[in-house]
């Protein structure tokens, strides 16, 4: 895979992080759970709140780590919440009990949310225009393919049902982020501070930001984007298995689908549409093909049982995967562009509330509108993906002629 050109050693060194981290969520998010159970004996609701109270813990850190990204550069930030991960990890060999367990949690989750939060600004720093939208794909492809390989790695694990395996996981996960902190700390530089640009030591950027009603309003709006792309894990399965029928096993064919495809075409995708259209341009194509998914899959229940249905299915994985592929990359290019240099860590660091807020909306908002009627989240969930698609190309027009810097 050829990336775009970059500072140093960052076109290889920042790929090899991104895997690591990506490889690492794959394998524990399916694993933590057994693995705490298995060392504490606590039950699984004691352990499964503990893991949500450490992860509500972290949702404030995003505006201070850009504050700091501000300060001290992106790529020291991106190195320090690799290392919070790894101790994170080497605390879960330790874990023993509850108050155990949720300073681990904690730590890793904290090393989470630094690294998220900050990365990006240090993938924005590589390139500007056209290339930043490439940085961005790859970025996605990397992600869902680590993502992939560690859970099919964490099903192995579980298979082996051994305490041995689940111990050597979390040690080489640990190992692996400090291998992943010291790859960018010997060979990516961060961007070079212009003479004239704030130095982030004055409180400006977020009053800035929160003066900033088109950028507030991405914000906003790539909720609604995102809610589309967690709808996925968190609808799908109920509707194939509990509305639909279909057998269990197609659950894991369809996700596979949409994994594969978005590991190898991004990229491809990213380069055709940046050519045809602006990047608020791809997140409105992306939205409506979310709302043309949610139509398809609800229309599902009109046809029999049978190989028909499941290829008829597969086909609509085909238009989420597409949606995802247009969006992402677009939506960070278009963030970062869009945040002002002296800013940006403030900035693409509040962008990331999207994605949390997002992920903790839409399981909600799925039990309350499913409980209604089977067929309404989806009628719900493609509305929220056509509005999105009318309001973002707006937005992009008032932040690209100078709104976001200005704060207008």
């Amino acid at each position: 895979m050829r990336w775009p050109r970059a500072r140093d050693g960052a076109a290889w060194a920042l790929p090899m992080a991104l895997a690591v981290d990506a490889i690492g969520t794959g394998l524990c998010l399916p694993l933590s759970l057994v693995y705490f159970l298995t060392v504490t004996g606590l039950s699984e609701t004691d352990v499964g709140l503990l893991m949500t109270a450490a992860a509500a813990s972290s949702l404030p850190l995003p505006l201070l780590v850009g504050r700091i990204v501000d300060r001290v550069g992106a790529r020291s930030v991106v190195i320090a919440g690799q290392l919070l991960q790894a101790a994170g990890f080497f605390l879960y060999l330790g874990v023993a009990g509850p108050v155990s367990l949720f300073l681990a949690a904690l730590v890793e989750a904290v090393g989470l949310r630094v690294y998220w939060s900050s990365v990006f600004a240090l993938i924005a720093d590589q390139a500007d225009g056209r290339a930043r939208d490439q940085w961005f794909a790859r970025a996605g492809m990397i992600r869902a393919a680590g993502t992939g390989a560690g859970t099919v790695l964490a099903g192995v694990l579980l298979g082996l049902a051994s305490q041995r395996a689940y111990h050597a996981m979390v040690l080489a996960d640990a190992i692996s982020f400090v291998c992943a902190a010291v790859t960018v700390g010997l060979f990516v530089r961060g961007a070079r501070r212009q003479a004239n640009q704030p130095d982030g030591r004055s409180p400006d950027g977020i009053r800035q930001l929160l003066r900033n009603r088109p950028y507030l309003g991405l914000i906003g709006v790539n909720v609604l984007f995102n809610i589309c792309t967690v709808f996925l894990a968190v609808a799908m399965p109920v509707h194939v298995i509990r509305v639909l029928h279909a057998p269990g096993w197609t659950v894991g064919a369809f996700l596979t689908i949409t994994t594969v495809v978005v590991a190898t075409c991004t990229a491809e995708v990213t380069r055709r549409s940046r050519r045809r259209t602006s990047r608020g341009g791809a997140m409105a194509w992306g939205g409506r093909l979310w709302a043309a998914w949610c139509v398809a899959a609800a229309l599902a229940v009109l046809l029999p049982r049978g190989p028909l249905l499941v290829g008829y299915l597969a086909l609509v994985m085909l238009l989420w995967a597409t949606a995802e592929m247009l969006h992402g990359p677009a939506s960070n290019a278009l963030s970062a562009e869009a945040a002002p240099p002296g800013a940006r860590g403030t900035y693409l660091a509040a962008f990331q509330y999207s994605f949390a807020t997002a992920d903790m909306v839409t399981p909600g908002l799925f039990g309350v509108l499913y409980g209604v009627d089977r067929v309404l989240p989806w009628v719900v969930v493609g509305c929220l993906a056509l509005t999105a698609s009318v309001a973002v190309r707006p937005l992009e027009r008032r932040l690209t002629k100078g709104g976001a810097a200005g704060g207008g």
